[in-house]
């Protein structure tokens, strides 16, 4: 064996296999937006950064698919950020834009009843706007994927991702 195929064998490194793959993988926001330069569907792509030390790291990227516009520079959002976006979006919105907002309702009024029954908390039970709004955070960041979609799908605002950033179109 000559010493050039000795050397491409020990420069060769095995491959190391996928950390997880999943196949038809649901992601919350999906089919919800659109993107606000070529109009085309916005789609996720899941990553997997595997550190030094072992631990392993799940990332969610949201980005044009670029359907219309192969070309499109809409760029990529991790899933934390646009997370916080949709939260800021909530203090600006009026409840009425969403409209879910009995379902909100009757979910945080359940939650007082439970309150009361099992905890023994003895309030009236009201429920204010802000706790309406704190729900629906609640909800995009603790739910899962079936509620954040049920969440937005209720925005009756169409949800647009332009330059890594989130706007509602009438």
């Amino acid at each position: 064996i000559s010493n050039k195929n000795k050397e491409r064998k020990f420069l060769k490194k095995p491959k190391e296999p996928s950390l997880i793959k999943v196949a038809n993988k649901e992601f919350a926001f999906t089919k919800l937006m659109k993107c606000g330069l070529c109009g085309s569907c916005i789609t996720a792509d899941e990553k997997f950064k595997k550190q030094v030390n072992g631990n392993i790291h799940r990332y969610v990227y949201y980005g044009c698919c670029k359907f219309y516009d192969k070309q499109c520079k809409c760029g990529y959002i991790r899933e934390e950020d646009l997370i916080k976006q949709l939260e800021a979006m909530l203090d600006n919105l009026d409840l009425d834009e969403i409209g879910m907002k009995e379902h909100i309702k009757l979910e945080v009024e359940r939650y007082k009843k439970f309150q009361s029954g099992v905890l023994g908390v003895k309030d009236k039970i009201k429920v204010a706007d802000i706790e309406i709004r704190n729900y629906a955070k609640y909800v995009l960041r603790e739910g899962t994927n079936f509620e954040k979609r049920e969440l937005l799908s209720c925005f009756r605002s169409k949800i647009l991702l332009a330059d890594k950033v989130v706007t509602l179109q009438n």
